[in-house]
């Protein structure tokens, strides 16, 4: 019988087949970490994801080799599911003029390139859709360590930024370093809403396994829903909780319409960590918080919305005061409270955890403690790309590694 070099079937040109995918539990005790885990009927190899990660690298909002090579390279070393980074519906939605974009067809390709060779490698793919909102137009962060400490951080129009055209639920600016945002006008929210599912129609042609909505970080879609950025009096803002949720809930709905057989997740801040408690003593909302973010999770799950929630913090309070801090270093998992409140709110909801999590074995607690389904890294992936190898290794387990890079792991 002969012996051959078997190919990925399909693919478009030679890979070596991995049988099984690269990332899948081999042999000695399966840790939580290397479980599959079904959602929505699509199975995902092992609970550890990378998270999106800002490039900085695209061209007019198309992605480039650059991404090519770095996206393709967390899928050779065994991730069970990659995120593309915030990819804006608008061009004025970027965060950065370097950003990426889904807003046009031809942006569709270089995905598509993406998507198909990390399907070639048995890696689940999605894509962070987003609006920056407020905080749009900005520098690059090395771009923006060139200008000095106190500078602004926007980018103006000849240096390909937008600063006149940046939209947001209140005419509150992020600080007086960011730009002067224009209250969103109706119209507008109704160009943002369709761009979102013109956007969702491309993510179906370029074949991705599930879309992340942004709702984090300070941008659009968590301006609106915290009352900090959003002091609006009429049906979308102010301190009515039911108000700030109606707009990013309307888009949400509009998404599941067109993304009827996939997942959803949902990327939240369940905090803005500003000072003071998330409610008053008369029962006004003074923040978002955690109570706000199960409270809008649930509403969620009746509309059979969302399918994951990322729980993430921060981004919409200049002022923020983000903690425990030890020996001014953010605490590893500083997260994953939140997550756990999530996951004790709402049982059967698919949670995952996010914030500087490095540490296999701490990884591989939060899931066991029940406290998380899933764990994001990106900061950790960067330092060491080869992570889901390090963690099974530390794990005292053996998972199945490329083909290629198998020598080095035996």
């Amino acid at each position: 019988m002969a012996h051959v070099n078997a190919a990925v079937p399909g693919a478009r040109e030679f890979y070596p087949l991995n049988e099984p995918a690269i990332g899948t539990h081999l042999a000695g005790e399966q840790p939580e970490l290397f479980k599959p885990i079904e959602i929505k009927g699509v199975t995902f190899k092992n609970r550890i994801f990378v998270s999106p990660m800002c490039q900085y690298s695209s061209s007019n909002g198309h992605a480039t080799d650059w991404h090519f090579v770095h996206i393709g390279g967390f899928a050779t070393r065994g991730a069970g599911s990659i995120c593309m980074e915030a990819t804006s519906v608008v061009p004025e939605g970027r965060i950065s003029p370097e950003d990426a974009g889904l807003w046009q067809d031809s942006q569709m390709a270089p995905l598509q390139r993406i998507v198909e060779f990390c399907h070639s490698q048995g890696t689940k793919i999605g894509i962070q859709l987003c609006h920056a909102g407020r905080k749009a137009t900005t520098y690059a962060p090395w771009i923006k360590a060139k200008t000095g400490h106190g500078t602004s951080w926007v980018a103006q129009a000849d240096e390909n930024g937008w600063p006149d055209n940046v939209y947001a639920p209140s005419a509150i600016p992020w600080s007086e370093k960011y730009p002067n945002p224009k209250m969103m006008t109706e119209q507008d929210m109704q160009y943002v809403e369709d761009a979102f599912v013109l956007a969702v129609k491309r993510c179906k042609k370029i074949g991705f396994d599930f879309i992340e909505f942004h709702a984090a970080h300070g941008y659009l879609m968590h301006e609106f829903v915290s009352p900090l950025s959003n002091t609006r009096t009429d049906q979308y803002g102010g301190s009515s909780l039911e108000n700030r949720l109606r707009f990013p809930t309307r888009v949400l709905e509009r998404i599941r319409q067109e993304w009827t057989d996939k997942p959803l997740f949902v990327r939240i801040s369940a905090t803005d960590w500003a000072e003071g408690p998330e409610k008053s003593e008369d029962g006004t909302w003074l923040q978002w918080g955690i109570e706000q973010s199960i409270l809008w999770v649930e509403k969620m799950l009746s509309l059979g919305i969302v399918d994951l929630v990322d729980c993430s913090s921060g981004g919409n309070w200049f002022k923020q005061k983000i903690g425990p801090v030890i020996d001014g270093k953010i605490v590893p998992g500083y997260q994953v409270p939140f997550a756990e409140a999530m996951k004790k709110a709402h049982p059967s909801l698919i949670v995952g955890a996010v914030g500087t999590i490095d540490d296999p074995m701490v990884a591989e607690s939060y899931l066991k403690d029940g406290k998380a389904d899933v764990v994001s890294l990106a900061r950790g992936f960067l330092r060491d790309p080869h992570w889901v190898l390090r963690a099974a290794k530390t794990l005292g387990c053996t998972v199945k590694a490329a083909n290629q890079y198998e020598r080095a792991w035996h």
